[in-house]
């Protein structure tokens, strides 16, 4: 009940402060500018107070970018200092990459030694797989250079700032010698993510044809590293509201609201991407593969909604697992395609990182040729796979890539804002991409069975009972 009342609370005193703002705004202003002041304090203290009892990192990070932002509005010089805030968290964040994306290929791609075994259904599936994230790759960057969502930002505060950088021109040689190690300490230690991608992908191709003697220990090495990395993850991500806070404080600070107004710009370019991408790729290929399209959407409707709503691709994997044998895809088929779509078939994840990474540019003023688009999402596609579980993984992610890009950091916190929002709309997308994927793969492989019909517990146990009152008799 306590909830529910400070939830209402929350309600009221956002919209009174919404109204006081407006009427302050008006010339001349109606009220006291002060009185719009200390009800928008009293709103986000309310709103802490929510957050307490939520205990939620999400949560916190949404109430930690209204915090920055008042404070960049109200107190704009003493907002400026708390960029430090960022750039710690910006520096936590990327000692993560390299160990997290080569622990998380190598796992990926030498723990999967019954690739042999499985054959041509292995091969099918991966050809699959990056065929979809290709088109999901395509289909974000239209959308985005269509929108152009992240130009328009002022970006007057920052001109004299050592991070506005501009790209280095390169030759298209000089991009494909970029793409490979001479050195992989070298690679880790300027951040080349691309480099570390390459030197894992040999390194495990190399590690699954030794014997199991020595494949063994060096995989239980790589997975614990891997397991490290994710809770690695998760202590840096409780510093993500402090981190925020500072980076959108001292962005509003420095340029206004606008950028706000451009992140909203890219929610919407995102949710009608991933729109797209739905109507003009999975439902095409379903229909390709005559997948039964009605039965196929009642199959994934649960599984989709724990995805959304959790935000989470590993939490509707049991669930999504059981509804496309539900379908009448085979149980081998299921447990070999759906666990690898998630470290390679990761739709949404994809669709987004080349959104956000081109937004990142726009909003720089930083000009890329296509040629230049292509490559760093071709570099995100590879650096985001193996780590779906991660919470906000396409962060870390995103925050790298684009560093080794030589673009400037800050509009990644101005994305981090309305992340949460953008994160259900892509997890979701990242589920329905797996799901169809196992039921294409199985029409592939001439296993799917088209009039399965799944057996009901209740109906069995109704069955048993009448024998055993029979018996019984």
């Amino acid at each position: 009940m306590k909830f529910s009342r400070l939830s209402l609370l929350v309600i009221l005193l956002l919209l009174v402060a919404a109204i006081l703002t407006v009427l302050t705004a008006q010339t001349p202003p109606v009220f006291d500018p002060t009185v719009a002041l200390v009800a928008r304090w009293l709103f986000l203290a309310a709103v802490l107070a929510l957050a307490w009892q939520r205990r939620s990192i999400t949560f916190w990070i949404v109430v930690s970018m209204l915090v920055g932002a008042e404070i960049g509005h109200d107190f704009p010089r003493q907002a400026v200092e708390l960029k430090v805030l960022s750039d710690v968290f910006l520096r936590l964040v990327k000692t993560i990459i390299a160990p997290l994306v080569f622990a998380t290929l190598v796992v990926g791609i030498a723990g999967h030694a019954d690739l042999k075994q499985v054959g041509k259904m292995g091969l099918k599936a991966l050809v699959y797989f990056e065929v979809v994230t290709t088109f999901a790759l395509f289909i974000g960057l239209a959308a985005i250079n269509l929108t152009k969502a992240g130009e328009g930002v002022d970006r007057s505060g920052i001109a004299a700032d050592t991070e506005q950088l501009a790209t280095v021109k390169q030759s298209t040689a000089d991009i494909i010698l970029h793409i490979f190690p001479e050195n992989i300490a070298k690679s880790i230690a300027e951040g080349q993510v691309l480099q570390v991608v390459v030197f894992a992908i040999i390194f495990a191709i190399g590690l699954a044809m030794v014997h199991q003697k020595h494949r063994q220990p060096m995989l239980q090495w790589t997975e614990s590293l891997s397991e490290v990395m994710f809770k690695f993850t998760n202590v840096v991500m409780f510093f993500a509201p402090l981190g925020v806070g500072g980076a959108l404080a001292y962005t509003v600070g420095k340029m206004g609201f606008a950028p706000l107004l451009n992140a909203f710009k890219l929610l919407l370019t995102l949710y009608g991407a991933l729109a797209a991408f739905l109507l003009l790729v999975l439902v095409p290929i379903a229909l390709l593969a005559r997948i039964p399209l009605k039965r196929f959407v009642q199959a994934i409707a649960e599984p989709v909604s724990i995805a959304f709503a959790t935000t989470s691709s590993e939490a509707a994997l049991p669930r999504a697992m059981e509804a496309m044998e539900g379908l009448g895809v085979p149980r081998r088929i299921v447990a070999f395609v759906m666990p690898t779509g998630y470290s390679f078939n990761l739709d949404g994840t994809t669709l987004y990182l080349s959104l956000a990474a081109i937004f990142v540019a726009q909003a720089a003023g930083v000009d890329l040729s296509f040629g230049q688009q292509l490559v760093m999402v071709f570099t995100l596609m590879l650096t985001s796979k193996g780590v779906a579980g991660v919470p906000r993984a396409s962060l870390v992610i995103l925050l790298a890539t684009v560093a080794s890009f030589n673009l400037p950091s800050w509009p990644v916190f101005i994305i981090l804002g309305i992340d949460a929002l953008m994160d259900m709309a892509r997890t979701a997308v990242n589920v329905i991409g797996n799901c169809l994927a196992t039921a294409v793969v199985a029409r592939w492989e001439g296993e799917f069975i088209d009039n399965y019909v799944a057996p009901e517990p209740v109906q069995e146990l109704a069955v048993a009972d009448s024998a055993l009152a029979e018996h019984a008799h």
